[in-house]
């Protein structure tokens, strides 16, 4: 009786698969964190910076000023927006952004800002040439312009990808690690050590589970982002798919490494963080690697998030194709075969 429910009984692969994704969908913070976080990050994002519309300049004056011929000129500007600031609050609203600048009025006035700022210097420019053309300058001449929107170019376009990208990473590795230390922790996997089964068919098994929750992890955010925000999607469903399950595999064999020798939540919390914080901040999720130096571009081009996000804007945006992303899928194959390696050879039951 025994030998023959053996006899029928599933491979481990699959019976362990099957364990797994029974135990992700037991797990609500997973799932929020798989499928909530990215949308409500988007929104959040999407209100913080409406490209929509242009660059509005904040310019703070002081409130006694307010219906002067100064404080006219500046509310008939495009683009400009008045703030009366109280006398000896000016620097808190600069500190804070509720102001760009702080005009004094005086002959002639005074602008008061933060160079080390973007949006400080812009103001400047946008205010200085509204006052001048209020006093009467005359511009030799006017150029031509040529107003063009380029589709994918607001930065909630630009975001989408990469919030794609951190949730892949972040489900692969917590969803992979912080399972495998808790069952150690429970004497699990010490259990499973006594049964007929190999630690490849064990990892494996995690790494294929995972996959199985990829579909909806870019259909939800991706979908928000193209049916709800007006994300432009331009490449096609393949190249995406190809994208997203090479990476995913990375991320996993990553987390699979950190989990085949942690015994406790609090050594696998501080091995993740300690490998994820970095490339949240190096890898261009929320603002362009390119802002830091040259000497760290070859460094942040073999993170494996930099190439899970460089390729997914250049399929969702740019409609690349699978061939045009060799590079990238290569240093992401080259972050599956080496973890999991090493996660086969370090891996231990107990």
């Amino acid at each position: 009786m025994a030998s023959r429910a053996r006899s029928g009984a599933s491979s481990p692969l699959v019976e362990l698969t099957l364990a797994r994704l029974k135990l992700f969908a037991r797990e609500p913070e997973l799932v929020f964190w798989t499928f909530v976080f990215p949308i409500l990050m988007s929104v959040a994002m999407a209100i913080a910076f409406p490209s929509g519309r242009a660059t509005r300049v904040l310019v703070g004056v002081p409130s006694g000023v307010s219906g002067s011929s100064l404080t006219k000129a500046l509310e008939i500007a495009e683009g400009v927006v008045v703030k009366p600031v109280p006398s000896g609050d000016e620097l808190r609203a600069l500190r804070e952004g509720e102001v760009h600048l702080v005009v004094v009025p005086g002959d002639p006035p005074t602008y008061r800002y933060d160079p080390a700022r973007d949006e400080s210097r812009f103001a400047r420019l946008v205010v200085d040439d509204a006052l001048k053309r209020a006093s009467g300058r005359v511009d030799p001449w006017t150029a031509p312009e040529d107003r063009v929107q380029v589709a994918g170019s607001r930065y909630v376009d630009w975001l989408i990808p990469g919030l794609v990208g951190m949730t892949i990473m972040g489900t692969s590795m917590w969803g992979l690690a912080f399972p495998i230390v808790q069952a150690r922790m429970q004497h699990l996997l010490k259990r499973l050590m006594a049964s007929p089964m190999r630690k490849s068919d064990y990892l494996m098994a995690q790494l294929l589970a995972r996959l199985a929750f990829l579909a909806p992890e870019l259909v939800v955010p991706l979908g928000f982002g193209v049916f709800v925000l007006g994300v432009p999607f331009n490449g096609s469903v393949f190249a995406l798919t190809t994208v997203s399950i090479v990476g995913a595999l990375a991320f996993g064999a990553i987390g699979l490494l950190a989990a085949s020798r942690a015994r406790t939540i609090e050594g696998i919390s501080g091995l993740m963080n300690a490998m994820m914080l970095p490339m949240w901040v190096l890898s261009g999720v929320f603002f362009s690697a390119a802002n830091f130096p040259d000497v760290a571009q070859p460094l942040i081009k073999v993170l494996p998030l930099t190439a899970l996000v460089d390729s997914l804007r250049a399929v969702i945006l740019d409609g690349a194709s699978v061939a045009s992303q060799t590079t990238e899928l290569l240093i992401l194959l080259a972050w599956t075969i080496v973890p999991f390696g090493l996660a086969l050879k370090l891996f231990k039951w107990r």
